[in-house]
């Protein structure tokens, strides 16, 4: 399944682009990130058979061991791609909320852009290492 990041401004160069690049490089499994404009750019097409997941304040605080598991299910169920959405500025609307399939947040802080996506790479890395057994992960 692919882990596809699709976010809202551009990261650009520096320490965060370098953690963020450092946590995805370690993912064994597919990942693309797409990078659109703060405002307009065009939402690239899902892949058939994906789900999407909201990065959103208002969303489910799900610890590390239950998003490995949803992202277990969801590739069992022979989904193709998960679509990690990270918004501008405004976040999302309501319309967007709703047709999402989950909507995840990490705490109830609003995030600037480079830690929010730093901290999805981490957890996409963690969630990948928890399903193949990997000592990285600690319980407790």
């Amino acid at each position: 399944m692919l882990l596809h990041i699709v976010a809202r401004g551009k990261i650009g160069r520096g320490p965060e682009a370098e953690l963020v690049e450092r946590y995805l490089k370690r993912l064994t499994w597919p990942v693309k990130v797409t990078e659109l404009p703060e405002s307009g750019g065009r939402m690239p097409a899902a892949a058939e058979n994906s789900v999407t997941i909201l990065l959103d304040e208002k969303g489910e605080q799900l610890p590390s061991l239950d998003l490995a598991r949803r992202l277990d299910r969801w590739r069992d169920e022979g989904r193709r791609e998960a679509r990690f959405l990270i918004g501008g500025a405004d976040g999302f609307g309501d319309a967007e909320r709703d047709a999402a399939d989950l909507l995840l947040a990490f705490g109830r802080s609003t995030w600037p852009h480079l830690l929010a996506r730093t901290m999805l790479a981490e957890q996409l890395w963690r969630a990948t290492s928890i399903l193949a057994n990997h000592p990285y992960h600690r319980e407790g």
